[in-house]
């Protein structure tokens, strides 16, 4: 296959740009006349040659997860005005600035100009475009509906952007108050505890064990430098290896729940995610089953998932949906299981899945102000043990001293 470029001008007498992948110029021309227009021009795409600086900026780019809220609220706005749809994917390819997500449209438009749905189109492309997002696609082309199913993936992935980055914003704070802890601690174990060692060496100062372990710290960071920093890169290495393990997940996982305040945290975040997903899916016409099997890849938590997994096997078998998620109240608030337990009587399932995720989602909003507030104290006690560890660690030697020469 090629890659083109061209321009082309439709009936109307409108004239536009395009890029697609063809086997030769004739089948170019074959594809642009199926849409309703005439090439006036047409040219290779030299951007996929491996020496270009286009090819390897298109490479080693990433596609963010709001770029592809955009592309999915974009492309269904513009459907929904009445563009066609391979019309619609390549205004998106020369509008977005993503060189990645430019390249993957463009195969994505070439695929649908040659007879693909869109939905396989972007299967092609799972780093991209979610299973998630496929299935959503898919209901939309089946149901007629595209347009609105595309404005539901974006509402959908929207919150769930919105919702990550009021967590990240919540330990934002902490994580650059311990790095900041982490630096001073450094510094004093390399520069300041040095200078009371030697002082207290040529005094022939009894040491309580506390004032020992700092000073022999502080002389192993001092002489075998290299190895210390070695030591902790393999350290924070193996540790990230370990929690990537399914083991090591499921560790983590275990010990974040039991923790009071991020525990209720973690629960609330999960039951909101699970909710809005199952809403977008089921809403979209996929079916319950399907919609189990999809949140399951969105649910990361390893015990959540049992959970979801648990759902799809009791559907299966002729259970309500409400049943898996009312056994394990341990992990999923009561509140999700009723909810579901309604929607499924009244036949709202949707409906009531939605209102349930609004309400986890405000909680989550809620818990995510209020954290720095509850961090904040549980840090200064941190900072305040440490001082005053290091500070009657290296004082008690100098009053010991100080005791002596008075007497």
């Amino acid at each position: 296959m090629t890659r083109f470029t061209y321009t082309a001008e439709k009936t109307g007498g409108e004239v536009y740009k395009g890029v697609a992948e063809a086997a030769d110029r004739f089948e170019l021309y074959s594809v642009v006349r199926r849409e309703g227009g005439k090439i006036l021009s047409v040219g290779e795409d030299k951007s996929g040659n491996v020496l270009s600086f286009a090819y390897w900026n298109s490479m080693l780019s990433t596609v963010k997860e709001y770029d592809r809220i955009l592309t999915a609220r974009n492309l269904g706005a513009m459907l929904s005005a009445g563009l066609s749809l391979a019309r619609a994917l390549a205004i998106l390819e020369r509008q977005t600035k993503n060189p990645k997500l430019s390249s993957v449209l463009s195969q994505v438009g070439s695929d649908v100009r040659r007879g693909d749905t869109l939905h396989a189109a972007l299967a092609k492309y799972p780093k991209v475009f979610s299973h998630l997002f496929v299935a959503m696609v898919r209901a939309g082309e089946e149901s007629g509906n595209l347009s609105d199913a595309l404005q539901t993936i974006a509402d959908q992935m929207e919150r769930t952007y919105t919702l990550k980055r009021k967590i990240r914003g919540a330990l934002i704070y902490p994580g650059v108050i311990l790095c900041a802890i982490g630096g001073i601690g450094v510094f004093m174990m390399t520069d300041v505890v040095p200078s009371l060692a030697a002082t207290f060496k040529q005094m022939n100062a009894p040491l309580p064990a506390s004032t020992q372990l700092i000073i022999a710290t502080s002389n192993f960071l001092v002489s075998y430098t290299v190895l210390a920093a070695l030591i902790f890169i393999s350290v924070v290495v193996a540790l990230v290896l370990f929690l990537r393990t399914k083991i090591g997940k499921r560790v983590s996982s275990y010990a974040l729940l039991k923790v009071p305040v991020i525990g209720t945290l973690i629960r609330e975040t999960n039951a909101a995610r699970t909710a809005r997903t199952l809403a977008s899916l089921l809403s979209s016409g996929v079916d319950v089953i399907g919609s189990l099997d999809i949140t399951l890849e969105v649910v990361q938590n390893p015990y959540f998932q049992e959970v979801v997994a648990d759902a799809k096997k009791s559907v299966g078998q002729g259970e309500p949906l409400s049943a898996a998620f009312t056994r394990r109240e341990d992990l999923y608030p009561p509140f999700v299981g009723e909810m579901m337990s309604v929607g499924e009587e009244t036949g709202q399932l949707a409906e009531m899945l939605k209102r349930l995720a609004l309400f986890y989602e405000d909680e989550v909003d809620s818990s995510t102000r209020d954290m720095s507030t509850i961090i904040e104290p549980i840090l200064m006690l941190i900072i305040g043990a440490a001082v005053g560890f290091f500070a009657v660690s290296m004082i008690t030697p100098i009053y010991s001293l100080s005791n002596v020469i008075g007497n």
